[in-house]
């Protein structure tokens, strides 16, 4: 670190919402099939056990002895709550957008609870032992949220459930979901990351060298992983340096403009001794292999290196990269 950086005032640590979301397909075999289209029919199915529980959600191995288990059966749509706790801020997606109750409920004729929504007036209505029914979505598909949700109940004990055929048979059976799953949160890349990043938007790549091992980390962790130490001495590494491994990709990712196949590569940084990850362009992809020499070539603005590209150098010795594999 100059003098100059040491007497600089520390940079503000950078901070930004972040988005993890992707499909999640699955296909259903046959208990699961018969739940979902069961509650597109507004028929709520359960799985009895070898030592003859019925558990609601079903499932398709006994949990006890890993047996398969599919004698299917029919509970009511009303039942008890046995544990819960208030949501008081709603987030997105989730199935009422006020003030609910998250709650564990045994349908009758169920031994087992189902978690799902409880739409409540306030966290004083709600309370163990209370009773409730399905409230049902007024169009279903074939999915958990055909039950839109729990609500208060006050009426007359049900019948005794009704055991359902082994073959339960459903006109147009769901046979596959597709799961929508998404993370919404704040990261924070901290100290050492956000000098990182920072550099990068002036087309320097800066690692952290451990005071201990003397290793130099890229990209820095602000502190080695190894020796357990803070790492405070910057260190510019690069532009250039060399693919110690790779793998050849097939398959195109959703919104992602780039065309299959490609490569992407372990990338060992002059001066680092931590590879970092980068896309190899400007080779055929089954020309890219270990030891080739590259350089970045930069974003648009110069954010980040958009990929890598041969620097026409002789393929670096083998010796030279083993350890950074």
């Amino acid at each position: 670190m100059t003098a100059a950086e040491a007497a600089a005032p520390p940079p503000e640590v950078l901070r930004a919402p972040l988005v993890v979301e992707f499909p999640f397909t699955r296909s259903l075999g046959p208990v699961q099939s018969a739940f979902l289209t069961g509650l597109r029919d507004r028929v709520v199915l359960g799985v009895r056990t070898t030592a003859g529980q019925v558990m609601v959600p079903p499932v398709e191995y006994d949990p006890v002895t890993a047996e398969e288990i599919r004698e299917l059966v029919q509970v009511t749509t009303t039942g008890t709550v046995t544990t819960w706790a208030w949501n008081d801020e709603p987030r997105p997606h989730q199935p009422l957008d006020r003030p609910f109750a998250w709650v564990l409920v045994t349908l009758d004729g169920a031994d087992t609870a189902l978690l799902h929504a409880l739409d409540a007036p306030g966290p004083d209505a709600v309370h163990t032992g209370m009773r409730v029914r399905v409230r049902w979505a007024a169009e279903r598909t074939g999915a958990i949220t055909d039950i839109a949700c729990f609500e208060p109940h006050e009426g007359p004990a049900p019948a005794e459930p009704r055991p359902t055929p082994h073959d339960a048979h459903f006109a147009d059976p769901v046979t596959g979901i597709v799961a929508e799953a998404r993370l919404d949160y704040t990261y924070s890349p901290g100290r050492a990351q956000t000098a990182y990043i920072n550099a990068l938007s002036g087309r320097r790549t800066v690692g952290e060298r451990c005071p201990s091992c003397h290793k130099v980390y890229v990209p820095p962790r602000g502190a080695c992983p190894t020796c357990g130490v803070a790492t405070t001495d910057r260190v510019e590494v690069g532009p250039a340096g060399t693919v110690t491994t790779y793998c050849v990709v097939n398959i195109k990712a959703r919104n992602l403009d780039i065309e299959v196949p490609y490569v992407y590569a372990h990338i060992a940084l002059d001066g680092a001794d931590l590879a970092l990850h980068g896309r190899i362009g400007g080779i055929p992809y089954d020309q890219v292999r270990m030891g080739l020499r590259v350089e970045p070539v930069w974003t648009e603005g110069g954010r980040y290196p958009d990929h890598y590209r041969p620097t026409g150098e002789p393929d670096a010795d083998y010796d030279a990269y083993k350890e950074l594999i």
